[in-house]
């Protein structure tokens, strides 16, 4: 069955195991708070371990271990007679941050999904532009100035094309000469916003212009013109799967969502009214 590939089948799969996990969990979390028992065990005191050495890049010492221990059962008699005053409740700061807890639960579902190929080369079909290349352009460039008269600018692409060398006195702006293929963003944020338009305007090969820039006038010749493409998902996969992934973990919050709202009956004021 065709279901069984689905990618979001595999999640649905994936989340309940672990929703359920964490439903059965939590009720003994529950009923130790009734209880006057703090137990910390030898798994917690490895955890422990584990995380002052992945801070500190070394085991803790007796001592230091100890004093974990001690601050852990601080932090959880705390927590339980907070709860126990409520101050729990009405919290933005606590709920926001247990909604982001069950947001992250539900990217690490997706994180641990493998989509097969032909699923990327999908979404990739979906989202071409996402991933389109800019135009690319090679080119040579006189600078003639910041306002060049009609005969200079005439004169100088009658000179440039008929395979002569022009001296412009005043072309000492420090801008490249050429510049070998490279995207139009780049280009433009050397030359100046739309320098690249008049750029993919001009015919390969003759000199043309006049091209304005952000510093004045310029004659061009385009040596090379690369379009925009969509690379295939071969060149580009990784950066195909984050972006599935991502758009797979929105998909599965909503459906996880719509899964558990089911369990609520929602009761909230009619907004629709005609002052509204």
């Amino acid at each position: 069955m065709r279901i069984l590939k689905e990618p979001l089948f595999h999640f649905f799969l994936i989340g309940a195991a672990i929703f359920v996990w964490f439903h059965i969990i939590a009720p003994d979390g529950e009923a130790v708070e009734n209880l006057e028992t703090i137990r910390v065990d030898e798994a917690d005191v490895a955890r422990l371990a584990d995380q002052f050495e992945a801070r500190w890049k070394r085991r803790p010492s007796e001592a230091e271990l100890q004093a974990l221990v001690d601050a852990s059962i601080r932090e959880e008699v705390l927590v339980r007679e907070a709860r126990k005053l409520g101050l729990d409740r009405g919290d933005s700061v606590i709920r926001s941050r247990l909604s982001q807890k069950m947001d992250f639960l539900t990217e690490a579902i997706a994180t641990s999904v493998v989509p097969e190929d032909e699923e990327l080369e999908a979404f990739l079909n979906r989202n071409p532009a996402r991933y389109a290349t800019s135009d690319k352009v090679a080119f040579t460039q006189i600078f003639l100035g910041e306002e060049p008269s009609e005969a200079q600018i005439t004169t100088a692409l009658n000179t440039l094309n008929a395979g002569q060398d022009v001296t412009v006195s005043n072309s000492s702006i420090l801008l490249p000469a050429s510049m070998p293929l490279t995207a139009t963003r780049v280009i433009d944020s050397v030359f100046g916003a739309g320098f690249s338009k008049g750029l993919a305007e001009a015919q390969t090969g003759p000199w043309t212009g006049p091209i304005q820039s952000g510093y004045g006038v310029h004659l061009v010749q385009v040596l090379a013109f690369e379009p925009s493409r969509t690379p295939p998902l071969s060149e580009i996969r990784s950066d195909v799967l984050r972006d599935w992934r991502r758009a797979a973990s929105e998909d599965l919050a909503q459906a996880q969502f719509e899964s558990l709202v089911e369990n609520y009956e929602i009761e909230s004021p009619d907004l629709s009214g005609p002052d509204k």
